[in-house]
């Protein structure tokens, strides 16, 4: 009992010492768009703003959401990452990997093989994920730079795919949704490639973006963590606005 006081002690005091940034969703920019892109910056908000299923007083993404916060941010993204991360990504580039936007529907036997290379990552997955080929996914076209929904790879000299991610991006924010790499080739640097040059792209084709996020630090593991603090992502409490 004594453990799980101090453990809330810590993190109230976490909450407290916080910065406090304001999102802008942009959802009435998505009104003259394809309507995919309105119901997913709504679908993002109803689950930021519901209760989180750990700690019940707050909500998903409101405290410890993980940030790159570029307004608050005195380097640029690379530069903010740590020495270690740089040193991953010239790895892979060194290797002759690169990032590319791509389409996930032509990579669904890459995609599958990226999926199949490990049962454990942040968690066990869940067998149907691993033994079920992927599916074939619309393809939204957004014809503004608010509002977009794109997947990036990480592909080697023979056009294979190792790595991928997808993104939200609705407003001001870039959102890493989910991201798998080929247990083989991480070690390679192959991840930490993926985040920078998808980002870095990401920025020129959406400018008005200010926040690159990667989920939340509370209920995360160790290891998670300790990744996204590696890749230049710091807790931040957010407000979020639909406009």
């Amino acid at each position: 009992m004594k453990q799980k006081i101090q453990k809330a002690i810590s993190i109230v005091k976490q909450m407290a010492d916080m910065p406090t940034v304001p999102i802008d969703l942009q959802l009435s920019k998505a009104k003259d768009n394809d309507p995919f892109f309105q119901q997913v910056t709504q679908q993002f908000y109803r689950q930021a703003m519901s209760r989180h299923n750990k700690y019940l007083l707050i909500r998903q993404l409101q405290y410890g959401v993980a940030l790159f916060a570029e307004p608050h941010a005195s380097k640029d993204y690379f530069m903010s990452i740590e020495s270690s991360a740089r040193r991953n990504y010239r790895k892979a580039v060194r290797f002759n990997y690169r990032t590319e936007a791509i389409n996930f529907n032509d990579y669904l036997d890459d995609i599958w093989e990226i999926r199949k290379s490990a049962k454990v990552r942040q968690g066990e997955m869940p067998e149907e994920f691993i033994q079920q080929r992927p599916q074939q996914r619309p393809v939204h076209k957004s014809n503004r730079a608010e509002h977009d929904y794109c997947y990036y790879g990480v592909l080697d000299e023979d056009n294979k795919l190792v790595a991928y991610a997808a993104f939200l991006v609705a407003g001001e924010l870039c959102m890493l949704e989910h991201m798998y790499g080929h247990a083989k080739v991480q070690h390679l640097g192959v991840v930490p490639q993926l985040i920078i040059d998808a980002y870095q792209d990401i920025k020129k084709r959406h400018p008005q973006v200010l926040y690159y996020a990667y989920g939340s630090f509370f209920g995360a593991s160790d290891n998670l963590k300790r990744f996204k603090k590696k890749m230049g992502f710091k807790p931040y409490k957010v407000n979020w606005q639909l406009n």
